[in-house]
């Protein structure tokens, strides 16, 4: 075991923020505030003699702002920068992302004052986000019920029943370095792929909605925040909501429930693989990518198991190998795969098992 604290740059253009996340960070005895600045500039500056193990970066800053400042890190002197924004507008949450594309590793919601009732959840989120990206321990984040899931209108265009051959449905779980990878993939993908794509990503509360805002600006593809009891559509990808488990049912409905936590985490990546293997079997492909823990291990076996083909992300290209490489350590990944090659391997399994079904018929 090592005594070494975390050392932390803090950016912020706001006094108050910085003293404020400052004195958070400090409280924590494996945290240590070792720079606090006001700019982007001022960052470039501090780290041309500095080196902190993480950069807790704000985005809208006059002078150099962090987006500009995460990209000038990152092709000169690259370290893991967490994006602290305290903005819950969706727009303003997408442009959050642009700095994912610059090289950012993960994104938290700035905590809030302390008599707030999100304070702890936050301050926790970001804490543990910081020992995550230097690869100290763990999240597991424990969210908060909601009464009642986002419900879907009541006519549905197409009824999506699990066809006798084809892929119908591509379960993705991500984490810790998931946005941009997502990207990579739904980027690469056609508009006629031919199975819906159903994501569980973890991140901070408040940050799906301009998640998708972003994907659906970068990418050919739809991308919406899933509703309960939606027929999902081939070619299209839904993201599970906070604090809901996402599966399917015999019909091919999307369904959300307020199961209890897996792994410590709704919606949690191995309800989704499960459901799929226990409802598609074979017409179902699973995507297990970067982050840490064990979220979708065994359940990516288990669709392997069922006869689904499967992909794990290779350790060379993700931020956090942990869920990807305890799938691989099961033997529950048919293939192993950098983000750039998973689209078209999609695309090519999902046409094998189309083909071999229709020689079937």
């Amino acid at each position: 075991m090592t005594n070494h604290k975390i050392n932390v740059l803090v950016v912020d253009d706001s006094r108050a923020a910085r003293m404020f996340l400052v004195h958070l960070l400090d409280s924590d005895p494996q945290i240590q505030v070792i720079g606090a600045v006001h700019d982007g500039q001022a960052a470039l500056d501090f780290l041309k003699g500095n080196k902190p193990d993480v950069v807790l970066m704000d985005i809208h800053m006059p002078g150099l702002d962090g987006f500009e400042a995460t990209r000038r890190i990152m092709d000169t002197q690259p370290v893991p920068i967490i994006i602290c924004s305290a903005t819950a507008d969706a727009k303003e949450v997408a442009t959050t992302f642009r700095l994912m594309e610059a090289g950012a590793v993960a994104c938290v919601g700035k905590p809030v004052a302390r008599e707030h009732s999100d304070f702890e959840e936050r301050a926790t989120n970001l804490l543990q986000t910081i020992k995550l990206m230097s690869e100290v321990k763990v999240v597991r984040r424990w969210p908060r019920l909601q009464s009642t899931p986002p419900v879907a209108p009541a006519e549905c265009p197409v009824e999506s029943k699990p066809a006798a051959a084809g892929v119908t449905f591509v379960g993705m779980g991500a984490s810790t370095g998931g946005p941009p990878v997502l990207q990579t993939i739904l980027s690469r993908l056609p508009k006629d792929f031919p199975a819906a794509i159903l994501i569980v990503q973890h991140i901070a509360r408040g940050f799906l909605p301009g998640l998708v805002e972003w994907l659906n600006q970068t990418t050919g593809l739809q991308v919406h925040l899933a509703s309960h009891g939606t027929c999902p559509l081939p070619g299209h990808a839904y993201l599970a909501p906070d604090d809901f488990q996402m599966g399917v049912n015999a019909s091919g409905r999307i369904l959300l429930t307020r199961e209890e936590p897996e792994n410590g985490l709704r919606p949690a990546v191995s309800h989704l693989l499960r459901s799929l293997a226990e409802v598609c079997g074979p017409n179902a492909l699973g995507v297990l990518l970067t982050g840490m823990g064990k979220d979708g291990a065994a359940e990516l076996k288990l669709m392997k198991d069922r006869g689904a083909a499967t992909i794990a992300q290779d350790r060379e290209s993700s931020v956090v190998h942990g869920m990807p490489a305890e799938a691989i350590e099961l033997g529950g990944a048919t293939h192993v795969l950098p983000a750039d090659k998973i689209a078209d391997a999609l695309v090519t399994l999902a046409h094998r098992r189309q083909a071999a079904g229709a020689n079937e018929l």
